[in-house]
């Protein structure tokens, strides 16, 4: 087995072994690079050399890379750890903005963060500061280490709204590591393994091959399928923050192994509907919203949300629906198109979709009441209601997709709208119509 103390470089005789660290760094943040790959690179230096920096750059760029959206990563991580002097402050920056507050200075580019979160796993470094200022830095991260888990508690109930710049990126942080999973569904199709259903047209193909006589009966199972997840999410002007915190967890969903889901969809409305299903593949985080943002020109616009359903239910049910689809809503219910027909939509919708889950960040409130239109038109068509404003309700909508009967605050609210139609007064013309009607 070769080794890489076997692919020696006279020249430089530590710089197999920084290529293998470098590889390291490049694996923790995505890209997937093996043992193969980084003898490859040692080998490709050696003989290309070590005498330009360009040169250098594309020879591990032609060995680690193999797709576009890995190019971003790659190019962050190659600066940060081999052209940029002082690459380890910058990362400390992004990591830990509380010590040097450089987040609100510079906004970090697409994969900055993963570059900086790839390098520093495991590792513990000092980071060259003023003597000045050394003390006040160290008492500040001493403090940051001792409040970790009330500071994690704490931004799983803050509302997405009240964040500071700081608490966003840590509780985004935490929104990419959270799961969604999905139990598979079971098809009317069958597959011939071993299960309870009787496979009679298995059985007389076995008798067949015995001359008639039937000697064992041969059954068969049910296949198991897993469902596409559709992602409706409101970029109007007063969902704007909440909805850029979903997406972050919608981009985390999509980009996850092993959590059962046969294809993620997302959508985004304002005035008018975006497929933004494309740019939510990007590995990237920074670079999929970016892109995505881009690509939604009605980013915190007006809000049209029966006309944005219609073009969904026109447009697109019938290509990412599929059997069996589960919808995630997210939006306040505030339409401000008083000529559609919002309930016609959410009904056609509903039957379309194998459960409806409607996100809401105005129930955070107690006094929350269905008296606008659109939400008293939306809400009879949901299968589940629930809130939408910080991490812990983010966090609840596995119970809701393991337990279909849990609708949330739905029956509650239905109660309220039902209390609401009985107090209003009645039509004085409501008799007279009828009589004349009977008459």
């Amino acid at each position: 087995m070769v080794e890489l103390a076997d692919l020696d470089l006279p020249e430089h005789p530590k710089l197999a072994q920084n290529i293998a660290h470098f590889a390291r760094a490049l694996r923790r943040a995505g890209l997937p690079i093996g043992p193969g790959r980084v003898i490859d690179a040692v080998r490709a230096v050696q003989v290309a050399g070590f005498t330009d920096r360009m040169d250098f750059y594309w020879t591990l760029h032609a060995c680690f890379v193999s797709k576009r959206e890995e190019q971003a990563t790659f190019g962050q991580i190659f600066r940060l750890y081999w052209r940029d002097p002082r690459y380890l402050e910058q990362m400390m920056s992004f990591m830990q903005p509380m010590v040097r507050g450089v987040a609100e200075e510079r906004t970090a580019q697409a994969a900055e963060k993963r570059a900086a979160e790839a390098l520093l796993d495991g590792e513990e470094r000092d980071v060259p500061q003023p003597e000045d200022e050394a003390k006040d830095d160290e008492i500040l991260l001493d403090i940051d280490a001792s409040q970790t888990i009330s500071t994690q508690e704490r931004l799983r109930s803050l509302d997405f709204e009240q964040m500071s710049l700081a608490e966003m990126a840590a509780a985004k942080r935490i929104l990419a590591q959270m799961s969604l999973p999905v139990k598979p569904l079971q098809s009317r199709r069958t597959q011939a393994l071993p299960g309870r259903i009787p496979d009679w047209r298995g059985t007389q193909r076995m008798a067949m091959r015995r001359g008639g006589e039937i000697t064992d009966f041969a059954t068969k199972r049910r296949r198991l399928r897993y469902p596409n997840l559709v992602v409706l999410c409101d970029i109007s002007g007063s969902m704007s923050q909440y909805s850029r915190a979903v997406l972050h967890f919608v981009h985390g969903v999509a980009n996850a192994q092993g959590q059962g889901w046969a294809q993620v969809h997302a959508f985004t409305f304002g005035t008018r509907l975006t497929n933004i299903t494309r740019h939510l593949r990007t590995r990237d985080v920074d670079a999929a919203l970016s892109a995505a943002g881009a690509e939604a020109q009605d980013w915190e616009g007006g809000t049209r949300i029966a006309a944005s359903l219609h073009d969904f239910n026109r447009d697109w049910s019938r290509r990412v629906m599929g059997q069996g689809a589960v919808v995630l809503l997210i939006t306040d219910g505030l339409d401000r198109d008083p000529t559609a027909d919002l309930g016609r939509e959410m009904q056609r919708l509903s039957l379309t979709a194998r459960q409806l889950i409607w996100l809401n960040p105005l129930l955070r409130w107690d006094g929350f009441a269905p008296k606008a239109k659109g939400i008293a038109a939306m809400l009879p068509h949901v299968s589940s209601f629930r809130s939408g404003h910080n991490i812990a309700s983010l966090a609840g909508l596995a119970q809701a997709l393991a337990r279909p009967d849990d609708t949330g605050e739905k029956q509650r609210l239905m109660a309220a709208l039902a209390d609401n139609a009985t107090d209003a007064p009645q039509n004085p013309f409501a008799f007279t119509r009828a009589a004349n009607t009977i008459g």
